[in-house]
């Protein structure tokens, strides 16, 4: 398959799902997880930060570990691939479905999941925290006003609403990522590595539905053996170069 023939594809297709990684949000600026660990945090493992064990241990410094990050992606602006995402969801409707791998909600901002189709963050969000007893989600304040540990509406205290290691993704956003992904006549896989499973398998779930599967990434990646067609450049350019 050649550009213009994904182009064509992508055009005429009317269910589209799409898995977006790190390096759509490297252009607004985000760093990824290990590259966000410098300075200060550059003596710790990611599994010191990120996992329920790490918490269990020492809430304090997790919660400062995020709060930052949560700084981070507030200052951040949505950049072209999220406003293309966005496009193309208005275009396809209630048969596009967009999964990220992100947590910086910079896909929403950019209006993703308000065109009709459905946005799906696999690994949770940065901007929202979790209460411990009941599991509410609940946005958190400004920044500058954040106290950590913090507490939810019902007085309890409340973890980042992110997925850890060690941790299952959220059931319902699995399933309805597969589902989607299994009915696609197109999918796009966008500034992933394809390491990390099972949000890495969709692809194979287009596949294996007969669909085409459309990779943008600067770099080869372990799904680029098995993919229709990629696209090596950035994520905005790849886009604007498909759309």
């Amino acid at each position: 398959m050649d550009l213009a023939s994904a182009r064509a594809a992508l055009a005429a297709a009317s269910r589209v799902a799409v898995l977006t990684g790190a390096g759509v949000s490297a252009e607004s600026g985000i760093p990824t997880f290990r590259d966000a660990q410098s300075g200060h945090w550059a003596r710790f493992r990611p599994e010191d930060l990120a996992s329920p064990a790490a918490y269990e241990r020492d809430p304090e410094l997790v919660w400062d570990w995020y709060a930052g990050r949560y700084r981070d992606v507030l200052a951040a602006q949505p950049n072209g691939a999220h406003r293309l995402l966005a496009e193309l969801e208005r275009q396809k409707g209630a048969g596009f479905f967009l999964a990220t791998q992100n947590v910086d909600g910079l896909h929403g901002r950019a209006g993703s999941g308000q065109g009709g189709g459905q946005l799906v963050e696999l690994h949770g969000n940065l901007v929202s925290a979790r209460d411990e007893h009941t599991g509410e989600v609940v946005p958190l304040p400004d920044p500058d006003t954040l106290v950590t540990p913090p507490t939810s509406p019902r007085g309890h205290r409340m973890r980042p609403n992110v997925v850890w290691f060690g941790e299952y993704l959220p059931e319902e956003a699995l399933n309805a990522a597969q589902a989607a992904f299994a009915a696609a006549e197109v999918a796009l896989i966008i500034g992933t590595s394809g390491v990390v499973y099972p949000a890495a398998g969709l692809a194979f779930e287009t596949l294996e539905g007969g669909g085409t599967v459309i990779e943008i990434n600067p770099d080869a990646t372990e799904l680029t053996p098995y993919m229709s067609f990629s696209l090596r450049d950035v994520a905005s350019r790849g886009l604007a170069a498909l759309l």
